[in-house]
């Protein structure tokens, strides 16, 4: 990586790039070319660890990709015939216009889905377990982050117009949803990999925001918004502490074991991070969570069902979160031979000032809430 510093910033910057254009697209050519953008850069970085797994990784997510988009330009292709054009504000101008037909929401269907598919939702959950593996941590905060935010702010905009005039849809992806959730949950279980219960945690928590994003509403992508941010310091942090770690162990729950005691200070953040991810009082995960599950209760009695399996399936997730956390405390014989973590300052300061905005959000979320709130009005 060191040698090839300039082809790999070049590569990040246009991930970047591609990300922020997916928000801002206007029409579906410029947020296909978007896509593609993102996604290439997105391979060329998961190829870029060492080994034969981040190969496999990458090889595994662009033939998931290149499904999901052949799946998305699909639905464009029926949505262009129906309408004539590619521009988001004509065709919600047009179909406002007329009685949607049978053809329009299957088309909105097959959009939705090729989106989604990036998310790791389930059926095409798979590849993340892959990649998480394969990928360095100091690339996985970037992918477990960016292009998530970026795939939420262009499918929070064109879930709009077609869910809100059909509830078959909007049940279909919630349903889609609680089983990522349910897999994401009981596949993280019986795993001892870090790495892949991140992965998992990643999995689920999507989920349970793009159900929150499917019940249209002000108040709901509000909720998605806050939840989304929190997400993004919690993953910072957790993957910035396993960067410090070092990515040649084999990232094993017990390869942990009593780091606390030579290391209490890194330690305690990422502990906090973890924390936050469980959705633990004091902590930016516990308010987005009960942000995001008040929104789900407040959008009709049909949702209450979806809110308590969600909630069942939030408990049995800090099983696994603290068979993350509990190895870091345990008390070690003389004869174990305990790391001593030597983080530059930039590593330090990434993981330290993420807790420091986890703690920020969980005491006080009011201001945070209420920026969100600002953002989904004018999204």
């Amino acid at each position: 990586l060191k040698g090839n510093a300039y082809t790999f910033y070049a590569i990040l910057l246009a991930a970047i790039f591609g990300a922020m254009n997916i928000v801002s697209a206007n029409d579906f050519l410029t947020l296909f070319v978007s896509l593609e953008i993102l996604g290439f850069s997105t391979y060329f970085l998961i190829a870029s660890s060492k080994g034969y797994h981040s190969k496999e990784a990458s090889f595994k997510y662009l033939i998931t990709s290149a499904v999901a988009t052949g799946v998305f330009l699909f639905g464009v292709s029926y949505l262009y015939g129906i309408t004539g054009s590619i521009n988001f504000s004509e065709i919600y101008k047009i179909m406002s216009e007329k009685e949607p037909s049978v053809l329009y929401f299957v088309s909105a269907m097959l959009i939705i889905f090729g989106l989604i598919a990036k998310l790791a939702v389930f059926p095409f959950a798979n590849w993340v377990i892959d990649v998480y593996k394969g990928c360095e941590s100091s690339i996985l905060a970037f992918l477990s982050t960016i292009p998530k935010l970026a795939i939420f702010g262009i499918v929070c905009r064109l879930f709009v117009f077609p869910l809100r005039n059909s509830f078959e849809l909007t049940f279909v992806i919630a349903s889609l949803c609680l089983i990522t959730a349910l897999w994401a949950n009981t596949y993280a279980i019986r795993e001892n990999n870090v790495k892949v219960i991140l992965a998992c945690s990643a999995s689920s928590n999507a989920s349970y925001a793009l159900l929150a994003a499917s019940i249209v509403s002000v108040y709901n992508i509000s909720t998605v918004i806050f939840y989304l941010i929190c997400y993004v310091f919690m993953n910072i942090a957790a993957f910035g502490f396993l960067n410090i770690y070092g990515d040649k162990k084999s990232m094993n729950v017990d390869d942990f074991r009593g780091i606390f005691h030579q290391n209490h200070g890194i330690v305690g953040a990422y502990t906090i991070s973890i924390l936050a991810l469980a959705g633990i009082p004091i902590t930016s995960g516990f308010i987005a969570k009960i942000y995001l599950f008040t929104a789900i209760a407040s959008s009709g009695l049909i949702f209450i069902p979806f809110l308590i399996i969600l909630l069942i399936l939030t408990v049995i997730a800090l099983f696994y979160y603290l068979k993350i956390l509990l190895p870091l405390f345990d008390e070690c014989d003389k004869n174990t031979e305990i790391p001593t973590l030597t983080p530059v300052f930039s590593q330090k300061f990434v993981v330290i000032a993420s807790v420091i905005a986890i703690l920020l959000m969980g005491i006080f979320p009011e201001r945070f809430i209420e920026l969100c709130r600002f953002i989904a009005y004018n999204i």
